[in-house]
């Protein structure tokens, strides 16, 4: 378990941070906030490397796209719907993994896979001609969590801690 500092300053900063951007983002023209926190969760499941920020954000707007290029390539198919799917996903998917893997320093591949099922689960329902500006809203929301939620959050949450160290010698917690 955390120490008592962890604790709290990631609990001030969970608190705080991702209901600013919840609150805000509808005015910034993005209904699908809540992607961020998913993709934040990812950030922190790496370990909250902010040096993979880059790449994790390639990987996220990687699947964002691949997500409307599956719905375009479906639509265009003239299938069983149940096969359109299956090799959809199995030719998409084993791309995704063989091009990130080509390019591991500029991709990160969990975040394309994710960012791909994030996309293809708010995309999907409302169909190919009902889209409109959702994979711009889906990727804003992406890269918030990737850089607010994540980034940000763990250099406010790394302030606090060396406020509270200073205030709260060791051993004084």
């Amino acid at each position: 378990m955390r120490n008592k500092a962890e604790t709290l300053t990631l609990a001030f900063c969970i608190a705080l941070l991702p209901p600013i951007w919840a609150v805000a983002a509808p005015y910034v023209g993005v209904t699908t906030g809540a992607v961020a926190l998913i993709c934040a969760g990812l950030c922190a499941a790496n370990g909250d490397k902010a040096a993979d920020a880059p790449r994790i954000s390639a990987g996220f707007l990687l699947g964002d796209f691949w997500a409307w290029l599956a719905l375009v390539v479906m639509d265009k198919m003239t299938l069983n719907p149940d096969f359109e799917v299956f090799i959809t996903l199995f030719v998409m998917g084993g791309l995704a993994v063989i091009l990130s893997g080509f390019f591991p320093k500029w991709i990160f591949c969990p975040a394309w896979l994710c960012g791909w099922a994030i996309g293809l689960t708010i995309m999907t329902p409302v169909g190919l001609a009902g889209i409109g500006t959702l994979p711009v809203q889906i990727g804003a929301a992406m890269l918030a969590g990737v850089w607010y939620v994540g980034v940000i959050l763990n250099i406010v949450r790394d302030k606090l801690l060396c406020l509270w160290r200073q205030h709260h010698p060791a051993g004084k917690e």
